[in-house]
Order: structure tokens, then sequence, then C-alpha cells
């Protein structure tokens, strides 16, 4: 197989396995902003990429798909079981989010964890050229930098987070918690989404390993004696802002959004959450807001709709399970308290859609509500602001989400307190127009210079300023 100068390593490949109309199998490139933005350095260096095609028991050799060469990880049931639904979303993802819910520790799910990085740092190693650059993507790969520094010292390696890094009084709660931050720590460059995620994984660093720590590198001892310095910093991660600005400006799309707020019986404001289905979203705090709203008699059902799009994830954990019936169980109250023949309260839909269909509702959505508890970015903020060419709407944003710290002219709030956010949902809906253009515009201006691309761009600059030095 012939090696690949830059390797980039993901739980899941880019692509979706689809079964085609005349019944043979293929593949189709995966959605989302992580591919959007590799795209352009993966087709220019001839890359690889290194991941899981998405299906258990499936043995698939390398393939090349748009220029990229693709080289497929096999996992096996249990190993989604116990590395991927067990200890990377039942243990590192409630740990990393301040245990919302309380995550779990179980041996034999760090086990599979261990099983499965390692198989993953093998294709990596066996992928990439000599003198190559790796860039190991997420939580579910946390060791994978220190495994591929065992077995090609000649590599420059990068790490991304894309998800919090917990506080060292949560993080220390680990069992195995010296293994996954010295996994880390064989990366040259490891990028964080806020300041304060680096910083949470330099005390931990220092409080676990002793190692010294100055500004945003770490000093890392090698098993021949010699010292190297590891960066920690912050790479806040975007958008494709340019496709989102695009599909708005289409008269279809705009005419689309019409639809959908006269299918919504031409409210005057259409407030809008959209979310995978997840306890770190906040969306029981919104739904709990708004209904005390209506309740309150501050707003009407006639006036106001709230859209809740919940887009289906982790269904087989039960924590997830438990999240979407009480959900259901809050819309079909409110909307029975509340609902009259011609408007109704909540419109819940538990579905994903396609981009078109997501920036349609973006424009037709007077006010975005992002009441995360606790999230490393949250590119939904980022898409709506994206899609606003007009210059309209208001971001009602938590100060818990990594985007906060960008978007300074949001409305910007604590989900926990249920009045303040009461309180700036209304400040939203009554928002004058120069107020909601003013905002916007701020908004706006940093997004599009700050898009995906700016992202994986000032990363590799990084890498590529690591492997200078080495």
């Amino acid at each position: 197989m012939t090696r690949a100068e830059f390797v980039v390593v993901a739980n899941r490949l880019p692509v979706d396995h689809i079964v085609n109309a005349d019944g043979t199998d293929g593949w189709r490139p995966s959605p989302g902003g992580l591919v959007t933005a590799l795209e352009p350095v993966m087709r220019s260096t001839h890359g690889a990429w290194v991941g899981w095609p998405g299906q258990a028991d499936v043995e698939l050799e390398p393939f090349d798909f748009d220029g990229t060469r693709l080289v497929p990880v096999t996992l096996t049931a249990e190993d989604v079981e116990l590395y991927y639904e067990g200890f990377s979303n039942d243990t590192i993802w409630p740990l990393y989010h301040d245990v919302i819910a309380a995550p779990r520790y179980r041996r034999v799910w760090w086990d599979a964890y261990v099983r499965v990085n390692e198989r993953f740092a093998a294709a990596a190693a066996d992928a990439t050229a000599e003198g190559g650059t790796v860039w190991v993507q997420d939580y579910q790969l946390q060791l994978v930098p220190k495994l591929l520094r065992e077995a090609r010292p000649d590599l420059t390696i990068g790490y991304f987070h894309h998800i919090p890094f917990p506080a060292y009084g949560l993080y220390s709660q680990l069992p195995w918690r010296r293994q996954v931050l010295e996994g880390l720590l064989g990366a040259d460059v490891i990028g964080f989404q806020r300041v304060a995620d680096a910083g949470n994984f330099a005390r931990a660093v220092r409080r676990q390993l002793r190692y010294e720590t100055k500004a945003t590198g770490i000093r890392v001892p090698e098993a021949d004696g010699s010292f190297r310095t590891a960066l920690a910093k912050a790479f806040p991660i975007s958008i494709d802002t340019a496709s989102y600005v695009e599909l708005a400006e289409r008269a279809d799309i705009q005419a689309r959004a019409a639809e959908i707020r006269e299918s919504l019986g031409n409210p005057k404001k259409i407030l809008l959450g959209v979310d995978r289905l997840d306890y770190t979203k906040g969306i029981r705090h919104r739904m709990k807001a708004f209904g005390e709203l209506i309740e309150d008699g501050r707003i009407s059902v006639e006036d106001v709709t709230l859209v809740q799009v919940a887009s289906p994830s982790r269904e087989r954990v039960q924590a997830y399970i438990e999240l979407r019936d009480e959900i259901e169980l809050t819309v079909t109250r409110v909307n029975g308290d509340n609902d009259t023949l011609g408007h109704s309260a909540i419109r819940y839909l538990h579905q994903g859609f396609p981009r078109e269909e997501m920036v349609a509702l973006y424009l037709a959505a007077d006010v975005m509500l992002v009441t995360a508890l606790r999230d490393g970015m949250n590119l939904v903020a980022k898409e709506y602001v994206a899609s606003r060419v007009d210059n309209r709407g208001a971001l009602v944003l938590s100060e818990f989400a990594g985007a906060a710290d960008e978007l300074g002219t949001s409305l910007r709030v604590n989900p926990h307190d249920i009045g303040a956010l009461k309180d700036t949902i209304l400040r939203a809906i009554d928002m004058p127009p120069a107020e909601q253009g003013r905002r916007m515009r701020a908004m706006r201006k940093k997004v599009i210079e700050n898009d995906v691309a700016a992202w994986s761009r000032s990363f590799l600059t990084a890498l590529a300023a690591a492997k200078e030095n080495s």
C-alpha cells in the first residue's frame, strides 16, 4: 500500500455506506464540517483517512474515494458496545460534560477502549509515510497519539479535542486519568475549543504527572531522558460559512422559509431549537422556560411558536432513552394545556433534516435558542448566524457553549437560571430590527472571517511549526 504524507485518524470514515438503485453497494460523503474542512488538504496531499466504516463486523480493504485513501478499521459488535457506547459515550462523554449525567466506570469498557485505540494507531502507523503528519480527532481516540509516537517516532502528531475538557476536580474521578493524559501528550500539538479547556488540561497534567507547563507549552519527558515541548492551546472550530450563505441566498430556500411560517399558522414570532437529542443541550430547560412564559401570560400560542428539532442520538444508551421520554412528555403536557385548534405551542420534530431544510428553518426563525448546559463549541449557533444574510434574527446563547467566546453580541444566558432565561427569550422576541441588525452584523463578520478552513489552516500551521522545531 502506498503510504500518505498526511493522515487523519477519526472514529468514523468521512463516507456513509449506501445501496444504489441497481442493488450495488456504494459510498457517499458524510455531512459535517470536519470532512469539509479537511477535503482540500486531503486532495492536495493525496492524504489518507483512517476510521470505522460505521457497521459492525465489516472487514474492508483500503480504497480510494474522491481523491482520498480510506483505511477502514474493523469494529466488532462487542467493540461498538464496549468501546463506543460504553467507555466513549457512557464514561468520557458525561464526565467531560460536567457530569450532567453520571458517568459509569467499568474496567471491561476501558479494556475495550485500549484495544480499539491500539487498532486505530496500528492502522495509522501503516498508512503514514516516513516523516509524515498524522492528525487524530476527538475523545474516542485519546490514547492514539502516544501509541503512534511509540510505533513511529518519525511522525509529527496532532490531536484535536472537539468536546470540553473538564476541570480537574471532575477529571480526577477517572480511574485511568494518568493513562489518558499520557496518551494525549504523545501529540506535538493538542487542540481544544476554548482557552479554558486548554487550561483545564494543563492543570490536570501538572497535578497528575507533575510535568512543567509554561503558557501553552508542556515539557514532556522522553524515554531516552530528553525532553520535548507539546503545544496545548485553543483552536476554536467553525463551519463552512460560504455554503450556508449560498443556500440562504437561494430563492427556493427563501420561499421554503415562507412556507414554513405559513404551515405554523403565521405566528408573529418563531423560536427555534436545533440539537442532537442529548442531555448536554439544555432542551428541558428551554421547554420549561417557554412553557412558563405561556402560563404566566407573557406570550400566547397564537403569537409565538417554538419549533424544536431533536435529531436521534445514541438510542441504545439508557440515559438517552430516558431523556427522549421526558422531553416528549413535556411537549405533550405543554401542548395539551395550551394548544388551540389553529396553533401549537411546540412543534417537536424527532428527526434529522438535510442542510437545505435547515437553512430554510434558520431563515424562518426570529429567535434561535442555544441553551446548552455544556458544549465544546455548538456549531448550530454559527450556522444560524451564517444563514441570516438579511442581518435579522436574535441568538440566545448559553455562556457554557464554546461559541459564546466568539459570538459576543448574542444574548448570553445561564440556562440553569430559568427566570433569567425567560426574560432573555422575551428580550429576543421584542428586539427592535435596528438592534437585531447591529448584533447580527458583528456576529456574521466573526463567523465569515473565522470559518472552518481558517480553523484547519491555523491548526496545521501549528503542526508544521512543531515539525520544523523537532
